[in-house]
């Protein structure tokens, strides 16, 4: 099992701060999300810049949200910090499920999933150093991997779920490994049912809040407010981890997590990749 740290948002001056004592010690990851109409780092650059500052611990987006990016572009910055990070970044995409980060962009939601399966199609021929199309050539630099960095999806909808056994190499759940293992299950079925080898990569999530209560009451109002749109807030609440043995509980199942916005900081259990 892997433990990955989801990093807060509150304040990007601190991230480095947090990379580094993270990279010092036994996480896996530094994860970092994406939007747009919020107050949170652009996820890419916060993340080389991180990347910079570390040495062995991975960075991963969780998730970037693709359909609001230019395809060729969003091709060009993956490569580039998978190459550069010597194969240390993990690109995790989504949809997103708010309207005002797609009406900044133009992008209409009812089209973010189709949208987002053509974008794979694009990537994964990019990544494998194929021309662009008639007339244009490669897009590089080339990445580490062959066929371009590690690619795990978020969602719940059984599309989102056979998109990882489409175009991914595993899975992210916003949700507790309690929660999450019917998911999980089905992201196992479709694997199989598109004849990939090996296992897919599975991550679950975790949240946690330790410090004072001031610093607890903190992140269950942030947390609160930020998936308020859910309908789900009230039980994503209740679930956070308060206390250093509860958080070493919530890490020990064999399949586990992410990160939640605007927390003081959150641990991500994972098992190995397959």
């Amino acid at each position: 099992m892997n433990v990955g740290i989801g990093l807060p948002i509150g304040d990007p001056a601190a991230l480095l701060t947090w990379a580094r004592r993270a990279d010092d010690g036994p996480f896996s990851t530094l994860g970092l999300l994406d939007r747009l109409v919020h107050d949170n780092p652009e996820p890419l650059v916060a993340l080389a810049l991180l990347a910079g500052a570390t040495s062995r611990i991975r960075v991963q987006t969780e998730v970037l949200l693709a359909p609001l990016r230019d395809t060729a572009l969003l091709a060009k910055q993956a490569a580039t910090l998978d190459r550069m990070t010597g194969g240390r970044f993990v690109l995790g995409l989504g949809i997103g499920g708010r309207d005002d980060d797609h009406q900044v962009t133009g992008i209409d939601p009812r089209t973010r999933g189709r949208r987002l399966d053509e974008q794979m199609a694009v990537l994964r021929r990019l990544w494998s150093g194929a021309p662009y199309g008639d007339g244009v050539g490669p897009i590089g630099p080339a990445p580490v991997r062959p066929g371009g960095p590690e690619v795990l999806f978020g969602g719940f909808k059984p599309l989102a779920l056979e998109r990882v056994a489409r175009w991914g190499d595993g899975f992210l759940a916003a949700a507790p490994p309690s929660w999450a293992g019917g998911l999980f299950d089905t992201v196992r079925g479709y694997w199989k049912q598109y004849g990939r080898a090996g296992e897919p990569r599975l991550v679950a999530q975790v949240n946690v809040a330790l410090g004072p209560q001031a610093v607890i009451d903190d992140a269950r109002s942030a947390m609160h407010a930020y998936y308020a749109f859910t309908g789900m807030a009230d039980r994503m609440t209740a679930g956070m981890l308060t206390t250093p043995g509860a958080g070493r509980g919530g890490a020990a199942p064999p399949h586990a997590p992410r990160r939640p916005p605007r927390q003081r900081g959150h641990i991500e259990p994972r098992p190995p990749s397959g």
